[in-house]
């Protein structure tokens, strides 16, 4: 990981380097005392030069282990459920590394254990071959519960998380959850005028509680904000959602960027990742935030009176199966679908359409916070773009001057011949115009999107039949908003979604 930059973060080194001292022998640990004395370049040239000897393989030699792939495939990559062959997600276990996380994580370089067969728990139906543990070791256990979706399970060394292996989600049960999400929170949206007048009202409640409910509902409704869950004690990364929020996470400006009534949100988020938005809200709900915060101190919560379990109480109260996601997928399905509406013309090319596309996607992804830091290779690849734009554009004033030349000769000659010559200069001006076209719309679209990653929101918060919709009324190929993997994750979208598809 050297050339990584997570390791010049003083955390990552100094949580690497207590781990690493725990693995020594006593003889090492009173030698090696600083990491910055250590010097790790050879063994990292060991790892370059293997990682380069793999991209100059022959033909046949890549034929090989992709068989060799194929064949592990073959043998641990399929499951029986209920009759039918399905295919598992990953059936390899991530091998002992170093733990980075997201955003600024408080455990980034420590080392996360190999892990064993001992610490694995194996779930098969009792008649089922059960798989053979590699020779002198045994599964920590052998169960048969039905009533979850995991084949197998172990617990993570660095925060003791469990982790899985699941179906792909292109098996039929994957497919039938994502479909059913879908559903549920398309249901929201015969509730949702009502549930919004109901948390309206009760920011008038007598109650601090009901208020306080209610203020939160609205930041989960307007801001896609998470609830939050409840986090056991001593537990590192100082992560929180609305219910969790403490008053130095938020700042009332009575005026702010030309609004009235502006809150300014700054706090860490699931996965380390830092939330920052200055919104203005309505006057009852920057009020009762002012009385929410009275006598209160930094570290005090905001909102007292609430937990996340009180509030999905609530929230299944007011339609069955409601929770803060179900908000979340319903407003950036919603969101994505009013996007596409006010952004795509007809007349527009495929480019012009995708780059629409990805704007729309863009918005959802900014108001449920995905973000992703700029990829390090973007200032290259930009330069790049960059290049082939100008060379692009030499070729079309070279083919636009020829097309004049052409035009003078046929005015001259007015033959069949130079006709020919004319059409044929004009065709290749209007390709070229059309290729410059397509790289400034995807420069446009690359500089746009370098610190959103607009892939989570696609895949686990917009209901795909919106995007398959929108592809088949403006003709565009679906293959260009989803990959071969995920049109066959999606396989039940595809089945379903015709071009007037409304969410």
């Amino acid at each position: 990981m050297l050339d990584h930059e997570y390791t010049t973060k003083e955390v990552f080194r100094k949580n690497f380097f207590n781990d690493w001292r725990k693995e020594m022998a006593v003889e090492e640990r009173e030698v090696i005392k600083s990491l910055d004395k250590c010097d790790f370049t050879e063994i990292h040239r060991y790892f370059v030069d293997k990682a380069a000897a793999r991209k100059v393989l022959s033909r046949e030699e890549k034929q090989k282990l992709k068989e060799e792939a194929e064949k592990l495939q073959q043998e641990f990559g399929y499951c029986i459920l209920d009759g039918h062959q399905e295919k598992i997600g990953n059936f390899k276990i991530e091998p002992p590394g170093l733990f980075r996380g997201r955003g600024n994580h408080p455990k980034m370089g420590m080392l996360k254990r190999r892990i064993m067969p001992e610490d694995v728990v194996i779930n098969c139906s009792r008649d089922s071959k059960i798989p053979e543990p590699p020779a002198g070791h045994q599964w920590k256990e052998v169960r048969s519960d039905n009533t979850v979706t995991w084949l197998a399970a172990w617990t993570e060394s660095v925060q003791n998380s469990i982790k899985y292996i699941m179906l792909n989600p292109c098996s039929k049960l994957k497919g039938e959850t994502a479909w059913q999400k879908f559903e549920t929170a398309r249901r929201l949206r015969g509730f949702v005028d009502e549930i919004r007048s109901q948390y309206r009202a009760d920011w008038k409640s007598r109650e601090m509680k009901t208020r306080q409910r209610a203020v939160a509902l609205y930041f989960i409704d307007k801001l896609a904000l998470r609830a939050g869950n409840e986090k056991e004690d001593g537990e590192a990364a100082d992560t929180v959602g609305c219910c969790s929020l403490r008053v130095e996470h938020v700042q009332l400006h009575p005026e702010a960027d030309g609004c009235q009534h502006v809150v300014e949100f700054d706090f860490l988020g699931k996965d380390c990742i830092r939330y920052y938005n200055r919104v203005p809200v309505e006057k009852p709900v920057y009020k009762n935030l002012q009385l929410f915060m009275e006598n209160k101190d930094p570290r005090d919560d905001l909102f007292d009176r609430l937990t996340t379990i009180s509030l999905n109480k609530h929230l299944q109260e007011l339609m069955d199966g409601l929770t803060a996601k179900v908000f979340r997928t319903y407003n950036a399905s919603i969101t994505l679908q009013e996007q596409l509406r006010a952004l795509t013309r007809a007349e527009d090319s495929i480019a012009a359409k995708i780059l629409s596309y990805n704007r729309a996607n863009r918005v959802v992804a900014i108001l449920c916070n995905h973000q992703r830091a700029t990829p390090s290779m973007f200032e290259k690849s930009m330069q790049n773009l960059q290049t082939k734009i100008q060379a692009k554009k030499e070729q079309v004033a070279e083919a636009r001057a020829e097309l004049r030349r052409a035009r003078a000769e046929h005015k001259a000659q007015g033959d069949g011949k130079s006709r020919s010559v004319l059409e044929k200069k004009r065709r290749l001006l209007e390709k070229l115009q059309e290729q410059l076209a397509q790289l400034s719309v995807q420069a446009t679209d690359k500089e746009e999107n370098k610190q959103v990653a607009l892939g989570t929101s696609k895949l686990n918060y917009l209901d795909p039949r919106i995007s398959i919709a929108w592809c088949r009324r403006f003709r565009v190929p679906v293959e260009k908003i989803y990959s071969k993997t995920q049109r066959e994750r999606f396989a039940w979208a595809l089945a379903m979604a015709g071009e007037d598809f409304e969410f």
